[in-house]
């Protein structure tokens, strides 16, 4: 699976736009009065404006060998948060996968992950433009064994790994919706960001074909694109 567009909501519209386009340096692909996207590998996110204080854990994927690179990118530019003591990437074992954290401008916990079970070594150094996609967002929900249903039955994905409890997972290693119980699970790891179904929208391809999904007040809407 593929997240190939994911559209997040904003009262902080300009500061998003300079951080992703000034401070990070994405390609600006589309710009309005109430919203920008931004290039990001085979994905395209957007901001839209709000009135309401959303935030939201995503994740974006890059080639296995870059994660000191981008580690090193964006230390010269914000603060890269801190797991345990001094370190800054976390290992996760059952996964395969190394990670590191940062918040943007809204206050949202985004971050760079590498899967090695991809296989995806790049012979070019890292650069915010080789950014493969966006690769996690979260679906906050009080029952995961029913959400998990929805995503499973209208695009014929499957659980991946973790729990039906507290927190799992649905997709593939190039895109995965997580999953947490939140009334069980209350924060983003490794933060205080509290856990909340906020809206977003997205545009995601499976099996070669793609789906329109709506998460808007705990209800989750997919729907073909023909």
């Amino acid at each position: 699976m593929k997240i190939k567009k994911l559209k997040l909501y904003t009262n902080k519209l300009e500061s998003e736009f300079n951080f992703y386009s000034k401070v990070l340096g994405f390609e600006i692909i589309e710009k309005t009065v109430n919203s920008f996207t931004a290039k990001v590998g085979f994905s395209e996110f957007c901001f839209e404006k709000s009135e309401c204080n959303f935030q939201y854990h995503y994740c974006f994927l890059i080639h296995s060998n870059h994660l000191k690179q981008a580690l090193d990118f964006i230390e010269k530019r914000i603060e890269v948060l801190r797991i345990d003591g001094d370190n800054k990437i976390q290992r996760f074992e059952s996964w395969n996968a190394n990670s590191f954290y940062f918040f943007d401008a809204s206050g949202n916990l985004a971050e760079f992950i590498v899967r090695f079970d991809l296989n995806n070594e790049s012979k070019n150094d890292f650069s915010i433009s080789n950014i493969l996609g966006i690769n996690e967002i979260g679906i906050p929900t009080r029952n995961i064994e029913q959400t998990n249903g929805i995503l499973q039955k209208s695009l014929k994905t499957k659980f991946w790994k973790g729990d039906k409890e507290r927190f799992g997972t649905n997709g593939t290693q190039e895109g995965l919706f997580l999953l947490p119980n939140y009334t069980v699970k209350k924060t983003w790891f490794p933060t205080e960001l509290k856990i909340r179904p906020n809206n977003f929208d997205a545009i995601v391809e499976n099996l070669n074909k793609k789906y329109r999904l709506s998460f808007k007040d705990e209800i989750l809407k997919i729907s073909e694109l023909l």
